[in-house]
């Protein structure tokens, strides 16, 4: 069962309360010193989330393609600086795949 924050509205103190999901929010607690009942309020708190690894930004979460191209413009930034439309990024891209089988064959007939 989740645990809710309440505050006592005349004095500021707070108490935790665990409580159902379709439980109605109490308008009305026992004080754990006095025992008397006091008026409360719900505390919102932000929840503690942290996000790791990709897919959680902006540009991420459009599919295979977009990781693609960001995929093929760091290694077109690092062959050719100059370079700036999306086009010669992905001939770019493709130049370099080419020229891996060639260096095997190269290195098996040492």
């Amino acid at each position: 069962m989740p645990t809710y924050v309440y505050k006592f509205i005349e004095t500021g103190e707070t108490i935790e309360v665990q409580q159902s999901f379709s439980d109605a929010s109490l308008t009305e607690a026992e004080h754990p010193e006095t025992g008397e009942v006091m008026a409360v309020r719900k505390v919102f708190t932000p929840v503690g989330v942290t996000f790791k690894g990709g897919g959680f930004y902006k540009t991420d979460s459009r599919g295979g393609s977009s990781a693609s191209k960001s995929a093929g413009s760091t290694s077109s930034s690092g062959s050719s600086g100059g370079s700036g439309s999306s086009d010669s990024g992905s001939s770019a891209s493709s130049t370099p795949a080419p020229a891996a089988p060639a260096a095997a064959p190269a290195a098996s007939s040492d």
